[in-house]
C-alpha cells in the first residue's frame, strides 16, 4: 500500500464528516477522498482504490459507497455544520443566497438502476438532445471571497427519476424510494438548508432558482420556511396590479388585483429605464432595467418585477430584447436581485467542476446508493477543496508555469486549486520520511506509486 496520507487539516475535515457514519465504516471515508485527490485519467471506483493504494480490501470500499449513498443526508449536514464554521460571517453579505438547480450525468451499460432518458441541457455541435442516465437536483450555497468573487459550494444532491422508470420497480415491490419531482426534491433540499442558515446567521435567506422552479408547488413550500426566491419570469407569466385598500366590510382583504399587466408591452415601452453601474460576474458595468410591483399566483401574493435589458456584456448568447425576474420579497433592492441572479452561474460552474475536473459521472457503479454516494462525494469534494483554498494567495493556487499565454490577472480556477493541493500531498509524504531513510524500501515503495500515478 502507498504511504500516501491526507493533510491534517483535510484529514481532520474527513474525520468530522464521518460522525454522520457507522462506526464500523468510518475508516473507509479517508481512503476514498485520498483516492480522489490523487487519481488521474477517468475517475472511476477502482481508479481512486489504486491510487490510494487499496489492495485485498477493495470489496468493502465498493459495499461502503453503498453505505454512504443511504447516509448522504447525515454527511451532508455534517458539512453544512463544518462550512458555516469555516466561512467568515463577513464573506456571506446580508443575505444568505442558495442556488438550487439540477444536472444529468450520462451512463453506459445494461442494468445501471433508476437511470433513464432524460433532456440534455448541453447538447454540443453534434451531441442528441436527450441523453440515457441520471439527473441531480442540487443545491450550493454562494459566498462571495474577498479577492476572487462569488463561489458556489456545493451541498447535497439528490437524484430525480421519471415515474416511468420508477413504476415498474414499483409494481414488484423493489423501487429504493417513491416518486418526487424535481419541483419536490428541489423544496426538500431548501427545507433542509433554511432552518440551519437561518439559526447560524440570522440572516434572511434568498433561494436563486433557475425559470423551471418558478411555480406554485416549489414557491409554496420555500416561502413556508421564511426564505425568499429569486427566479425569472416567463414573458407571458399572469401578473396583476396590487389589490385596493379595504375598507371596512366583511370578508379579508383581497390579495390580488383585478388589472392584468402586460408584461411583453412593459418590456418593449420605451419610458421608465433606469441606469446604475453594478458588478456583474467580476465585471463593472451599466445595467439597464426598469422595476414595479405586482401580484402573482404561483407566488402566493405581491412580488417585484425587474425588467432587464439584454446587453452583449450581460447575454453573450442573445445581446437583444429584454429578460424578466422577480423576487418574493418586495424589500429586496434591485440591484441585490440582478446580482443574485448573476451569481447563480457560480452553480452552473460547479457542475463544470464535479464533471470535468473531479468526473463525477465517470465512476460506473450500477447500484443505485453507490450512484448516489459518487455524485454527493464528488460535491463534497469540490466544496473541501474551495474551503482549503479559500485563505491562500492567488499566487500559491496558479499553476500556470507551463502557460505563458494564460492571462495572468485571472483568478486560480478549481482546477489549479486542486492541483496544488495534490502537490501538497506528495509533498508532505516525502518530508515525512527522515533523510537517512530516503533511499531504503519506503521511498521506493513512493516513487514506484509516483510512477503510477502518472502512468
Amino acid at each position: 500500500m502507498a504511504a500516501w496520507t491526507l493533510p491534517n487539516r483535510i484529514a481532520g475535515w474527513v474525520k468530522l464528516l464521518s460522525t454522520g457514519l457507522d462506526q464500523r465504516s468510518r475508516k473507509y471515508l479517508p481512503t476514498i477522498v485520498l483516492g480522489m485527490l490523487l487519481s488521474s485519467g477517468r475517475r472511476t471506483v477502482s481508479s481512486w482504490l489504486r491510487a490510494a493504494g487499496v489492495g485485498d480490501d477493495w470489496q468493502d470500499h465498493y459495499y461502503f459507497l453503498q453505505t454512504l449513498g443511504r447516509r448522504a443526508e447525515w454527511v451532508a449536514t455534517e458539512l453544512l455544520f463544518l462550512v458555516v464554521r469555516r466561512i467568515p460571517a463577513s464573506h456571506v453579505g446580508p443575505y444568505v443566497k442558495l442556488a438550487l438547480d439540477d444536472s444529468p450525468t450520462k451512463r453506459y451499460g445494461p442494468k445501471v438502476e433508476l437511470a433513464g432518458i432524460h433532456h440534455n441541457p448541453t447538447p454540443g455541435p453534434s451531441g442528441s438532445e436527450f441523453l440515457y442516465g441520471h439527473v441531480w437536483v442540487t443545491i450550493s450555497w454562494l459566498v462571495t471571497h474577498p479577492q476572487w468573487g462569488c463561489i458556489g459550494l456545493p451541498l447535497r444532491a439528490l437524484m430525480y427519476v421519471r415515474r416511468k422508470d420508477l413504476d415498474p420497480l414499483t409494481n414488484i415491490g423493489r423501487a429504493p424510494w417513491s416518486f418526487r419531482t424535481k419541483l419536490e426534491l428541489g423544496a426538500e433540499l431548501v427545507e433542509w438548508c433554511v432552518t440551519l442558515f437561518q439559526n447560524w446567521f440570522h440572516r434572511p435567506v434568498l433561494v436563486v432558482a433557475d425559470g423551471a422552479y418558478a411555480k406554485r408547488p416549489f414557491l409554496r413550500r420555500v416561502l413556508a420556511t421564511g426564505a425568499h426566491v429569486v427566479s425569472r419570469l416567463r414573458k407571458d407569466a399572469a401578473l396583476f396590479d396590487l389589490p385596493p385598500a379595504k375598507r371596512g366590510g366583511r370578508g379579508r382583504p383581497r390579495k390580488y388585483g383585478t388589472r392584468k399587466f402586460s408584461l411583453s408591452r412593459r418590456g418593449s415601452h420605451r419610458q421608465g429605464w433606469t441606469q446604475t453601474r453594478m458588478v456583474l460576474y467580476g465585471i463593472e458595468q451599466t445595467v439597464t432595467f426598469k422595476t414595479f410591483l405586482a401580484t402573482n399566483r404561483p407566488a402566493g401574493g405581491t412580488i417585484r418585477v425587474v425588467i432587464v435589458k439584454r446587453s452583449a456584456e450581460l447575454f453573450a448568447d442573445c445581446p437583444t430584447g429584454w429578460v424578466a425576474f422577480f423576487c418574493t420579497d418586495t424589500s429586496v433592492p434591485v440591484e441585490t436581485i440582478i446580482e443574485s441572479v448573476a451569481d447563480r452561474s457560480s452553480i452552473e460552474q460547479n457542475f463544470h467542476d464535479v464533471k470535468e475536473v473531479h468526473g463525477a459521472g465517470q465512476q460506473q457503479v450500477r447500484n443505485v446508493w453507490c450512484n448516489v454516494a459518487c455524485w454527493n462525494l464528488c460535491l463534497w469534494l469540490h466544496t473541501l477543496v474551495e474551503m482549503w483554498s479559500w485563505r491562500r494567495s492567488g499566487t500559491t493556487l496558479k499553476q500556470r508555469a507551463d502557460r505563458p499565454w494564460d492571462e495572468s490577472s485571472r483568478r486560480p480556477s478549481h482546477a489549479d486549486r486542486l492541483k496544488t493541493l495534490k502537490k501538497q500531498v506528495l509533498q508532505e509524504s516525502f518530508s515525512a520520511l527522515p533523510r537517512h531513510q530516503r533511499t531504503k524500501r519506503k521511498f521506493q515503495q513512493l516513487f514506484r506509486a509516483v510512477t503510477t500515478l502518472v502512468i
